[in-house]
């Protein structure tokens, strides 16, 4: 637990800061007009390390006779006792809070019977999973109370890291927010043998970080609101307050999930040795990545090696900066841009089961061919909770695509205020930051980016099957409160000539 009790200043800010926003004075308005918003915290030295990491159970899954494997996710309302003795309302998939990791294999066909608990309908989505669109768990998918939904899908994309949550339109950053979500696992047998850790929780390691309020008693409290949205003074990591985890292997694999609502990390060592990426979104990188930190924002996955000593003790950290976030110092200040946290202390073993090296190459990732681009689109982020000066219509496909197509899609974050971007169904590649190739650690496969202010983005993807007129995907901020305060789109993939049925009229239609 907190060795002594933190708390932000200030109130939230209600619709203030959207007003505001609209006007495009946030740095200015953070810094002088008088509105309190939340401000720097750190928990650097502060925590404890006195519970064990929960590790999310693994989902219990039958193959029928048909071979599909079946599993089952109920979403549910419990309470939770983050501090013993006292109880927080919570929500959580097959328990009270967050739900169990589901895994599955490149080629497998699956179904997932979804049953709603809630007295309110909800839905499940599929982050980064590739699928058709009526199984995708967006809006358009919404499970009603006492309902259940059944999608069934092939797995056919490479082994990632990757979550499920709940997607309903204007609601989403509470539902995530209460415990909804869980990861999803994929492997193949290419990453299997890479002799890689993959002994699941031993040293194969969940991390889903989430930052919360907690009372000094321990029960849930609303957060303070910056222009990100929530932003809670304290984490948790599978949903334990000041955890540890003991490790016998002198090679881990973390895989860190930032399930947080608004909030983005920069993770990183205390000792300062550099961290190991090997893989992001939608799989492994080519090569491992040594890196000073790993910068996630809402919805971003990341694998990472961790190789420990006997004996020793490290702690993950987020070590958040102006700089890394890119965003100005008051609007950094308010919007988590300043703080930084104990995650994780990990504890190794006085003997360490030995491990292999790494491989040199872990993947090969085929470029695409710029030449073969058929449509370019334009998106850009407004601080009114806007793309492309629109806000998210349920019944308005904003974007028709033709199957089977390379596509560039810019996205420009035109504020000075944070936003980030992801896209259902595909994994994209990063061609261009400003005009400058990605940095190693964002060359790989991603379905969703932090979008630093006054920047642009050109992301290269293909929707190569799954068409439907009728039902769309969304792009959107994975800002949870953006989201649901309308920065969304949506987007409809067809055979060539058609056009999207489910409104009279499309952008780009062709």
């Amino acid at each position: 637990m907190l060795r002594t009790r933190l708390r932000r200043p200030g109130a939230a800010l209600g619709t203030a800061i959207a007003a505001l926003a609209a006007g495009g004075l946030v740095a200015v308005a953070f810094a002088g007009c008088g509105i309190v918003t939340p401000g720097p915290v750190s928990t650097v030295g502060e925590v404890d390390f006195d519970r064990p990491l929960a590790i999310p159970p693994l989902a219990d899954s039958t193959v029928d006779a048909a071979g599909t494997r079946v599993f089952t996710l109920d979403a549910q309302a419990g309470t939770t006792e983050f501090e013993p003795g006292e109880a927080s309302g919570t929500w959580g998939f097959n328990g009270s809070y967050l739900g169990p990791t589901l895994v599955a294999e490149l080629g497998e066909h699956i179904r997932v019977d979804v049953t709603n608990s809630l007295d309110e309908p909800t839905t499940v989505h599929w982050h980064g999973m590739h699928l058709p669109p009526e199984m995708d768990g967006g809006p358009h998918q919404m499970v009603a109370p006492d309902a259940s939904w059944s999608p069934e899908w092939d797995i056919d994309q490479q082994a990632a890291t990757l979550w499920y949550h709940p997607h309903p339109h204007g609601e989403t950053e509470d539902h995530v927010a209460r415990g909804l979500a869980g990861m999803f696992l994929l492997h193949d047998e290419h990453e299997r043998s890479l002799g890689l850790p993959g002994e699941y929780g031993v040293d194969d390691i969940p991390v889903i970080v989430q930052d919360t309020g907690l009372s000094a008693e321990g029960e849930l409290e609303t957060k303070q609101r910056g222009y990100a949205g929530g932003l809670g003074d304290e984490l948790i990591v599978n949903g334990t307050r000041s955890p540890y985890l003991e490790v016998g292997d002198e090679l881990v694999r973390l895989r860190l999930l930032n399930a947080s609502t608004a909030r983005s990390y920069a993770f990183a060592w205390s000792d300062d040795r550099p961290i190991e990426l090997i893989a992001t979104d939608g799989g492994l990188l080519e090569a491992s990545v040594p890196l000073d930190q790993v910068r996630l924002s809402p919805g971003e996955r990341a694998e990472v090696l961790l190789r420990v000593e006997p004996g020793e003790r490290l702690v993950l950290q987020s070590q958040m900066t102006p700089e890394i976030a890119g965003l100005v110092g008051p609007v950094a200040d308010t919007n988590g841009g300043s703080d930084a946290f104990d995650v994780l202390e990990v504890r190794a073993a006085d003997t360490l089961e030995a491990a292999p090296d790494v491989p040199a190459q872990l993947n090969t990732i085929a470029d695409f061919d710029e030449a073969d681009v058929v449509t370019t689109r334009r998106f850009e982020l407004s601080d009114s909770f806007e793309i492309n000066g629109e806000s998210m219509d349920m019944g308005r496909v904003d974007e028709t695509v033709t199957v089977d197509t390379l596509e560039r899609w810019v996205v420009e974050n035109a504020t000075q205020v944070p936003h980030s971007f992801h896209v259902h169904d595909v994994q994209f590649r990063i061609a261009t930051i400003d005009g400058e190739a990605p940095p190693p650690e964002l060359a790989g496969w991603k379905d969703t980016i932090f979008t630093e202010p006054e920047t642009e983005y050109e992301l290269l993807m293909r929707f190569e099957d799954y068409t439907d007129t009728d039902t769309p995907y969304m792009y959107h901020c994975h800002l949870l409160w953006h989201e649901d305060q309308g920065m969304m789109g949506q987007f409809a993939v067809v055979e060539p000539g058609q056009s999207a049925t489910m409104t009279g009229g499309t952008h780009h239609e062709h």
